[in-house]
């Protein structure tokens, strides 16, 4: 059985053909990378803030052997999801916070920088003080030559009207999506919110503002039937209560008026008085059982929440990483070059 002939590269062959374009080397590189320096130095820095934290798992809890067998599997969750009734379950919540319901109310978010002496709302913040590169700004300055650019007026005080937005207000939706990320753990729910921004401190603050109002959706969301029956059971009871009042006022006054009285109408009359207060303490303490009982069912079905790890203000940029980029550039810039000078030279001698 013949072998095979293994072919090496000379590298020394190489850099001897190489070697007489040295100065072109010096020439290009040196190019490159003040093009590079140009290009990189213009793209804005970013920061990224992130914010974790564990819901209170809801619906039918799973024991014995069975739980921890399809826990082991990374199913012990996907089968509570099963026997939940919850709509709202943990690997839906990154479209939840993606939802322009959700971003509108992150618009009248109050944010500031370490240069604003004043804190303006978030909108306002991702409309006016976002930074880009001078190509993307040559761009924008072309296209305003053609139409004529939309105006904006909304301050992000009020909540948007997401049935009717302008161009501008959907683009700053879409800009303040692709800046808030949202991950679920699908074996241990932990719920990881990202938020990258050009300023370190925006970044932190419009994290912690979606972990809370994450927490607010879900909190509203598992407990709406039931603050739902405590607001209709307490209503029940207030008006039971002022027609016991009532009541018990008129049996009141009627006693003391006829205290004296020993015919049986007014007898009679009191006793009926006496009947239909006692009626209505009667329906006023049931509501007020009912009542009780919504107001621990309200709070059996408030979830609770872990933060594991709290927003703070990163201290170094997320990116550009602008050393990598710089030798990624280099490194195939010298490639290109190489192969196009050792082209050069097979054809010379061929």
């Amino acid at each position: 059985m013949e072998e095979k002939e293994i072919k090496t590269i000379d590298f020394i062959s190489i850099a001897k053909k190489l070697w007489p374009y040295r100065r072109k080397y010096v020439k290009v590189m040196g190019a490159t990378l003040v093009i590079s320096y140009l290009v990189i130095v213009c793209i804005p820095r970013y920061y990224n803030s992130n914010v974790s934290l564990a819901p209170e798992a809801t619906g039918a809890s799973m024991a014995g052997s069975l739980g921890s067998l399809a826990s082991s599997f990374g199913l012990g969750n996907t089968l509570g999801k099963l026997n939940s009734e919850d709509a709202i379950y943990s690997e839906i919540y990154p479209d939840v916070i993606s939802s322009k319901n959700f971003l509108a109310d992150l618009m009248s978010v109050e944010v500031k920088t370490q240069q604003d002496e004043k804190p303006i709302s978030y909108y306002v913040y991702l409309r006016d003080k976002q930074k880009s590169a001078w190509w993307v700004w040559v761009k924008d300055k072309i296209i305003n030559l053609f139409k004529t650019p939309s105006k904006d007026n909304y301050d992000g005080k009020t909540k948007l009207d997401i049935f009717n937005l302008s161009k501008v207000q959907s683009d700053i939706f879409g800009l303040a999506k692709s800046k808030i990320k949202c991950t679920v753990d699908k074996k241990t729910d932990i719920v990881s919110i990202t938020v990258t921004d050009q300023n370190p401190l925006v970044s932190a603050t419009i994290a912690n503002a979606t972990c809370q109002k994450l927490q607010e959706f879900i909190i509203n969301y598992r407990t709406n039937k039931a603050r739902i029956d405590y607001e209709y059971y307490k209503k029940l009871c207030e008006n039971s209560k002022k027609e016991y009042e009532n009541a018990l006022q008129r049996y009141a006054t009627n006693s003391d008026a006829n205290r004296n009285a020993v015919l049986a109408t007014y007898q009679a009359h009191i006793e009926s008085l006496e009947n239909e207060m006692q009626a209505k303490y009667n329906v006023y303490t049931a509501m007020n059982t009912q009542m009780q009982a919504a107001a621990a069912k309200l709070q059996e079905a408030t979830p609770a929440f872990t933060v594991i790890e709290s927003a703070s203000i990163p201290i170094k940029p997320a990116g550009p990483k602008r050393m990598l980029i710089s030798i990624a550039i280099m490194l195939l810039s010298f490639f290109a070059l190489t192969g196009w000078l050792l082209m050069k030279e097979d054809k010379q001698h061929a």
